[in-house]
């Protein structure tokens, strides 16, 4: 297929987009008809038909991604009627494609068209997931940071501040200490916990601190036992509104290590320096 086919095809599907109040984005099946090619909406319905199909084998509702609107057309001397169309999300649109003849030039290009446009939004999905475990994690830093430096200027004994942390996971985990969860989650020796906790444990944990940090300012706690009771009954909160949630943080799984990740932003980062887009050739 041509350079300038591929452009005008891809024009033409992106101009016949819409995007809903939630930013969901979407084609009218009637316009879709005309895009692939079928002139009579009779013989696209058939093939809407098996999409739907499809889409159940997926176990995805139906109603979520082919939902019935009507429509009002304009018609002739500045009449008007309402026809029956269909909203289809990227993803019926792509089981459409995949149910339509590829020899047909625009299913075969409508086919890997939606088929990238749903990884690119799945991979775009991924990557905020990854940026905002990644924030996390760094927030938690900051904030046991904060929390250390309380300590030290309070107790002035260094050690204090890795046995209160330790008795705040014990809380937070329902019993199960820093060691205990590290063993559980293959956390290798050396290496921090939260390096492989997932983000809602690792928000979990900084929400402890933090009220710790400031209620050992607010409360002018001055000792180490004040300060490990402080720590303790916090944790001891935030667990229980996870649980109220139906979440138990020492079940959940590992996640992958957080340095790890971090290096493979940075890598797709320095990917994109070296390779940015160009408005024109």
């Amino acid at each position: 297929m041509k350079t300038e086919i591929i452009r005008d095809f891809t024009n033409n599907f992106e101009n016949h987009s819409h995007t809903t109040e939630n930013g969901i984005e979407f084609w009218f099946a009637r316009d879709l008809q005309h895009l692939l090619g079928y002139s009579k909406w009779e013989n696209f319905t058939n093939v809407i038909v098996k999409a739907k199909i499809s889409c159940e084998v997926t176990d995805n509702d139906v109603l979520d991604h082919f939902p019935d609107v009507r429509k009002t057309i304009a018609m002739p001397k500045g009449a008007t009627r309402e026809i029956d169309d269909i909203m289809l999300t990227r993803y019926a649109c792509y089981l459409i494609a995949q149910n339509g003849d590829p020899r047909k030039e625009t299913i075969a290009f409508a086919q890997n068209y939606f088929a990238l446009q749903t990884r690119k939004f799945e991979l775009i999905e991924q990557r905020l997931k990854d940026w905002d475990r990644l924030q996390a994690r760094q927030k938690l830093s900051y904030s046991e940071k904060e929390l250390s430096e309380l300590i030290y200027e309070r107790t002035k004994n260094d050690k204090n501040f890795g046995i209160i942390r330790s008795k705040g996971d014990t809380a937070l985990f329902g019993g199960n200490r820093t060691q205990a969860m590290k063993n559980k989650l293959g956390v290798p020796k050396g290496r921090a916990l939260a390096d492989f906790l997932p983000t809602i444990t690792i928000k979990a944990k900084d929400f402890a601190t933090e009220i710790t940090v400031f209620n050992t300012k607010e409360k002018n706690l001055r000792t180490g036992g004040q300060i490990t009771n402080e720590h303790i009954k916090n944790n001891k909160s935030v667990r229980q509104v996870l649980l109220n949630r139906g979440i138990k943080p020492e079940n959940l799984p590992a996640e992958e290590d957080l340095k790890k990740l971090e290096r493979r932003v940075k890598s797709d980062a320095k990917k994109l320096g070296k390779n940015p887009d160009k408005l024109d050739e």
